[in-house]
């Protein structure tokens, strides 16, 4: 049974320890740009420019689930009224297809920023709330909204995100 036993433990050379400070996971919250978010290797070590990128892609994953909670995509008659023709529950299904889809880009979404954070990066956990506080000032607020309000419900294509 040659080369059936068990490997041997590994040396305390250069390259093993290089390869152990890759491996490491945090499990508390850091500061640095030394750091893997989503990703093996992403944004690498000792690359500025990456991380600032990878924080960049992380505040904009957060934005679009905010821009996809408000989404008004179909149009306001795109539900035809009950009826039992073919051509009717034919477009029911489709517009139900299309809600089903959108909901989850939008749950995608969400969960690659959760994963994201978990590096627990201070910095990527700074934009994606920044990237969710600014999403929902221009899509879920008031501020940009030009109706007059007659209800607090709004009527949009995908349900609430529900987190607690």
């Amino acid at each position: 049974m040659n080369g059936m036993g068990a490997a041997p433990p590994p040396s305390n050379s250069t390259a093993t320890t290089n390869h152990r400070r890759h491996m490491m996971m945090h499990m508390t919250f850091f500061w640095g740009h030394n750091t893997e978010v989503l990703f093996h290797g992403w944004p690498g070590y000792d690359h500025i420019g990456n991380y600032l990128f990878a924080l960049a892609v992380v505040f904009f994953l957060a934005f679009a689930v905010e821009w996809l909670s408000p989404c008004n995509i179909l149009p306001e008659n795109s539900a035809p009224p009950p009826s039992s023709s073919a051509a009717a529950s034919g477009r029911s299904a489709a517009v139900g297809l299309i809600q089903a889809i959108l909901y989850s880009v939008r749950i995608g979404l969400a969960y690659l920023v959760m994963l994201a954070v978990m590096s627990f990066n201070g910095g990527v956990f700074l934009a994606a709330v920044g990237g969710y506080g600014v999403g929902f000032f221009c899509f879920g607020s008031r501020a940009f909204d030009k109706r007059t309000f007659v209800s607090s419900v709004r009527n949009t294509d995908l349900p609430p995100m529900n987190c607690c």
